[in-house]
């Protein structure tokens, strides 16, 4: 979980809570059957002694590295989106973040390639008004529903100004919706 209570501010609540399409692991998985052939292959024609345990310490490795660490960053990598921002947090040792308050972004990007699309995830980009660049999120599960839920998230907090940002200090414009907090 990227974003518990203690992460939130007075009157926050998450909306959506996320972590990478398991799409990410096909291949490590597909690896990880190759590796279990590969071991019982051993097993079966490799006479027991010193090369046995060679090639099984090999391929555990080759496990460790291609199939056990793509594992863990995916299962430590979230994406959140609350009432007032969108979070990613990643990391295995060390834990990364990235917020962007929602009144920052300035535009909201979707990619979806072939193989996206028949898993029905893709990439989310959000660019905000910082230098920073902005924020891909990759393989988000139904992407298309996630981008649709940050856009009602924008449009219910915009202020109806012509310059495109919600500073959470300006009160809402006399006619328009205020926005939710």
């Amino acid at each position: 979980m990227a974003l518990n209570e203690r992460n939130l501010t007075d009157g926050e609540h998450v909306v959506l809570e996320l972590h990478e399409h398991p799409k990410a692991l096909v291949w490590p998985t597909v690896l990880l059957v190759a590796l279990l052939v590969g071991a019982v292959a051993v097993m079966m024609l490799v006479p027991e002694g010193p090369a046995r345990w060679a090639g099984l310490g090999l391929l555990a490795l080759v496990g460790v590295v291609w199939v056990l660490l793509p594992w863990m960053r995916w299962r430590s990598t979230s994406f959140s989106v609350t009432n007032q921002r969108i979070a990613m947090r990643t990391g295995l040792v060390t834990r990364v973040g990235r917020d962007i308050p929602l009144y920052r972004i300035n535009d909201i990007g979707i990619e979806m390639g072939l193989v996206d699309r028949m898993f029905g995830c893709g990439t989310l980009i959000v660019s905000d008004a910082t230098e920073k660049a902005g924020m891909r999120l990759p393989d988000v599960p139904d992407v298309d529903a996630v981008h649709r839920t940050i856009q009602e998230l924008l449009f219910d907090a915009d202020d109806g100004s012509d310059d495109g940002e919600w500073p959470p200090t300006e009160p809402p414009r006399v006619g328009r919706r205020s926005p939710r907090r």
